[in-house]
């Protein structure tokens, strides 16, 4: 009886503590939310508003219901659809390029030799240069008649390349260019995580016999597998909104060769003054982009489970 009274007491002073444990978690959660709410939701749900509807230039809000028409424009619309196909060209050739080159370089920056402090502290500077400047440095650098990197291949016989008039070569610079910038982003992970390794499992590697590749190969890799799933998610979300590169080194060109879509819903929108259409585009992109994350990062769980 004592016992039941006991907990009739306390019952209310633990739903008490509930209380305020919940409204603390809710005020600090509460300005976080307000500030993602009005900075991403918002633009996102007046985008798709748009999308739906025709865009009244004069007081910028939807004047009539128009269904489906601007999906089906965007998507029988071949500019739109050649800028997804070269979005999809630009990330099947940078991506794996910057993981290779990144957790390769990583390898390198761990291991012992004299200098290696100062080349890691340049090899960081592409990081923190802007877009826009790293790709007007490029243009400079690849100038048909004046740029230093048809010079320097002068000097063995080679001829001049027309790196941002042709249309293979400038798409190549775009990777090129991208690559630069992103590579140290994913080296600097890639030292990180092989620094984190277990040194034990490596000192019986080396007990049991195993050589550098087999060690390389049958522990290091998979031991990093998940990390490199990881990072690839994370490179894939940047890589995805590639603009700025585009827009200051070749600004889409030669013809739509390096039209990536982001470049193209722009100009739709800020210079053909499109805006319904071009929110239709967005949200096009935007469901591809959340399928492909999603497929990305259910792959990064599986291999986490796995390794």
């Amino acid at each position: 009886m004592a016992r039941l009274s006991s907990q009739t007491t306390t019952h209310p002073s633990r739903r008490r503590t509930q209380t305020i444990d919940l409204f603390s978690r809710w005020s600090f959660l509460t300005p976080a939310t307000v500030i993602l709410v009005a900075v991403l939701a918002y633009p996102i749900i007046y985008t798709v508003v748009i999308s739906f509807s025709e865009l009244s230039l004069a007081t910028f809000s939807p004047s009539s219901w128009v269904g489906f028409d601007h999906y089906v424009d965007a998507l029988s619309n071949p500019n739109f659809l050649n800028s997804i196909l070269v979005t999809g060209i630009y990330l099947l050739f940078a991506l794996p390029i910057q993981m290779l080159l990144g957790f390769g370089t990583a390898f390198l920056m761990n291991a012992e030799w004299k200098g290696r402090g100062v080349v890691r502290a340049l090899f960081l500077i592409p990081m923190v240069v802007a877009p826009v400047v790293a790709g007007g440095i490029w243009r400079q650098l690849l100038d048909p008649l004046w740029g230093a990197v048809n010079w320097f291949i002068g000097l063995f016989g080679a001829p001049a390349l027309d790196w941002l008039g042709d249309p293979t070569l400038a798409m190549i610079t775009i990777v090129l260019i991208d690559t630069w910038r992103w590579t140290p982003f994913v080296a600097l992970i890639a030292a990180a995580a092989m620094l984190s390794l277990p040194s034990d499992v490596f000192e019986a590697a080396r007990i049991d016999g195993a050589n550098w590749w087999q060690t390389l190969t049958k522990v290091t890799i998979p031991l990093l597998t998940p990390i490199i799933a990881a990072t690839f998610v994370v490179r894939w979300l940047g890589a995805v909104k590639m603009f700025d590169i585009v827009l200051a080194s070749t600004k889409g060109g030669p013809g739509q060769a390096t039209n990536v879509v982001n470049l193209y819903i722009y100009e739709e929108a800020f210079r053909g003054l499109h805006f319904a259409e071009a929110s239709a585009m967005s949200v096009i992109v935007l469901i591809i982009t959340m399928v492909l994350t999603a497929v990305f990062l259910r792959a990064s769980n599986k291999l986490e489970e796995k390794f």
